[in-house]
């Protein structure tokens, strides 16, 4: 099966509704430092193509339930460098129109822009991830993604064509990225929503940030190993980060944006994800 219910970590700190997901591809060529796919999917910053994915996934949109919306996507971007030459993505779209399935998109790419002809006839919300709109900081975390400031025109270009568009800053690092948090608001200020989400580790991407940003982790090291391990994940203290989140908060709904957690045991409404965007 390609498309499965979401939440395959079963995560008692998951708060999305129901829905599915699809990974069109495998792996991500984006190769963020702080990437969380290392640890289950092999040679994860390698895109490889799904054999025979359009005709199988066209058998299970004959029987899925169109009562819930099937998610692109949480470990593979759906728009990696290959998607402008090879086109698989916008494929799958066009499924989605002649079968009605109701979606939603998460790309740290721009190549959607691409796609917004089919995108604005679907029962759907487009989402970016920016982590900071300071590019040289997102050229060191991710180093194969897109510009924000990119990713943030092709949103508005969404936006425009009327289509509810959503935001995730995520992750937040303390001492790094939570330094450029209001000037990435402002530049998201036309979503309808924003999930935040602060760093959390596994021992591979903890490894990575600490041969990539010697200096920050040194800060961060301290404060992760006096937190929680929750799901195979480092945690920073509660209190530290529920600092972060309620901040945050503050200031999205400060600018008339509804708010969302990922993961945190914090407070989301009225979803974490943004998943309420999604027409009926």
């Amino acid at each position: 099966m390609y498309i499965r219910p979401f939440d395959p970590w079963k995560s008692k700190l998951c708060t999305c509704p129901f829905k599915y997901t699809l990974n069109i591809y495998t792996g991500c060529d984006h190769a963020c430092v702080y990437c969380y796919i290392t640890s289950y999917i092999p040679r994860a910053f390698k895109v490889r193509i799904k054999e025979n994915l359009l005709p199988k996934l066209e058998r299970e949109l004959r029987k899925l339930d169109k009562r819930f919306i099937v998610s692109l996507s949480y470990s593979s971007d759906p728009y990696p460098t290959v998607e402008q030459e090879l086109g698989i993505t916008r494929k799958v779209l066009q499924l989605f129109k002649r079968y009605d399935v109701r979606c939603m998109l998460l790309t740290k790419s721009d190549i959607f822009g691409r796609d917004i002809d089919i995108l604005s006839e679907l029962k759907c919300a487009i989402g970016i991830t920016v982590t900071t709109v300071n590019e040289g900081k997102a050229s060191l975390l991710e180093p194969n993604a897109p510009r924000p400031s990119s990713r943030i025109k092709a949103l508005k270009k969404a936006k425009k064509a009327g289509i509810p568009v959503y935001a995730r800053i995520d992750p937040i690092i303390p001492f790094y990225t939570w330094e450029d948090f209001d000037e990435t608001l402002d530049a998201l200020s036309f979503v309808q929503h924003i999930t935040v989400s602060t760093l959390k580790l596994r021992p591979d991407s903890w490894k990575r940030m600490e041969a990539k940003f010697p200096a920050l982790m040194k800060k961060l090291s301290p404060l992760y190993k006096k937190g929680e391990r929750i799901g195979g994940y480092y945690y920073l203290p509660r209190d530290f980060r529920f600092e972060i989140l309620k901040k945050a908060r503050k200031k999205v709904e400060d600018k008339g944006i509804t708010f969302g957690s990922c993961r945190e045991d914090y407070y989301s409404h009225p979803t974490c994800d943004g998943s309420h965007l999604v027409p009926l």
